[in-house]
């Protein structure tokens, strides 16, 4: 699948805001942070002009597709799937991106950040019900189970997300093996042997929308693309 390959914080600096797309470097090292740093990239930066109606939906819904890591093509097919769902089509749209594999990754807190969840799936390093999946747009479904490879699990990157995480809470919607949680819990040493322990989490239930990591008006991307 296509994907950005360019500098991830002048997406932020477009945006105006956090996009947390590095992770733990966005709460320490952001330049959205610094005195110009939410100015837009580029010659012209300073000279933002009031937005227009259109241009408040268009930047809502880039947002969002930066947010999950997405090009245009696949992120109107999220949309016009969700057209097709009960209920309200921007909650049903923001439903399928955050029950992606990757973004339960990130979630889960094994890794940081999108990408590094997105490159522990097509690495082959997750297991879904054991079985080995590879297509980070995988979509969980609830009772899914969320394993971490052996090879992984012992990392001390991966062991420091996951302990931020805890630190953070693991949403409602998602369940960490409680092993997992007593002993990066108890120690203050990373990494800790987890031999015995299998680093793994389950889709409990499917998100509301106050449980969803996106921080933005759903109904502008509706309104946009119907037009």
């Amino acid at each position: 699948m296509a994907r950005y390959l360019g500098p991830v914080c002048k997406m932020c600096r477009r945006e105006g805001t956090k996009l947390f797309l590095k992770g733990e470097r966005c709460y320490t090292k952001c330049p959205i942070d610094k005195p110009m740093g939410a100015v837009p990239p580029g010659q012209h930066g300073r000279r933002r002009s009031k937005a227009t109606e259109y241009a408040k939906r268009l930047r809502e819904k880039q947002k969002t597709k930066r947010i999950a890591g997405l090009l245009e093509r696949s992120f109107y097919n999220y949309f016009d799937r969700a057209t097709h769902e009960p209920g309200k089509t921007g909650e049903a749209l923001l439903r399928f991106l955050e029950t992606r594999l990757d973004n339960v990754v990130r979630r889960l807190g094994f890794s940081t950040s999108m990408a590094g969840a997105r490159q522990l799936v097509s690495h082959g390093h997750v297991f879904v019900n054991g079985q080995r999946v590879t297509t980070p747009s995988f979509g969980t479904k609830v009772g899914d189970v969320i394993t971490l490879s052996d090879k992984q699990k012992g990392s001390m990157r991966i062991q420091r997300a996951i302990s931020v995480q805890i630190q953070r809470q693991v949403p409602n919607w998602l369940e960490l093996n409680p092993a997992v949680i007593d002993a990066l819990g108890r120690s203050k040493d990373l990494p800790v042997d987890l031999k015995d322990v299998k680093v793994e989490g389950t889709v409990k239930l499917l998100p509301t929308r106050d449980e969803m990591s996106y921080p933005v008006n759903e109904q502008f991307i509706v309104e946009l693309y119907s037009k």
